[in-house]
């Protein structure tokens, strides 16, 4: 089945998707990659100085509030959109931007203000810890790479011309994953 038609509007959509997600992939695969060998992330700490005793319920419904007034308290302007609350710690979120990282102590808790440089925020933004808005961009992007990939499988297999060179190059990639994933 050779559809030229079809296989022009797949190759059309393919394009369109894979130039949309270029930002953010570009994105994964720079700060994947600097992150595998080692390469610059970083961030300075601020310990901010809470009243002896602080209790904070991170699990209530006004935590948020709570923190901010706390900061406030504390001279701290931090603007932030939630908090990450894992029972002995927290943080405020994102953490591609300057944040708030708590920890609980026997005698109350202890903050400390976070500020990452650039390739710690992109990394955390990689990680999925930016603002909510780009994760939702993210997990759009997620189900368009679903679609150029699927996409540019039906144009390999709709042309005869590369039919079997698309089998044999996702029939190798395949094995490499799951030989890398089995045994490596």
């Amino acid at each position: 089945m050779d559809n030229p038609k079809l296989r022009k509007l797949l190759v059309l959509l393919h394009l369109y998707g894979a130039a949309f997600m270029a930002p953010a992939f570009l994105l994964v695969a720079i700060t994947g990659g600097m992150h595998m060998a080692g390469i610059g992330e970083s961030e300075t700490s601020q310990p901010i100085a809470l009243p002896a005793g602080t209790q904070i319920d991170f699990k209530s419904p006004t935590a948020k509030d709570d923190v901010k007034a706390l900061l406030k308290a504390a001279n701290v302007d931090m603007d932030f959109e939630y908090i990450k609350n894992r029972g002995s710690s927290a943080q405020t979120r994102p953490t591609s931007r300057p944040y708030v990282s708590f920890k609980k102590t026997d005698t109350g808790w202890t903050a400390t203000k976070q500020t990452p440089n650039l390739l710690k925020s992109m990394m955390e933004i990689h990680k999925g810890h930016g603002p909510k808005i780009l994760r939702t961009y993210h997990k759009l992007a997620a189900v368009v790479l679903f679609f150029v990939i699927f996409g540019g499988l039906m144009v390999g297999l709709l042309a005869r011309a590369y039919r079997r060179k698309t089998v044999v190059a996702a029939v190798i990639g395949l094995l490499v994953y799951l030989g890398l994933v089995l045994f490596g």
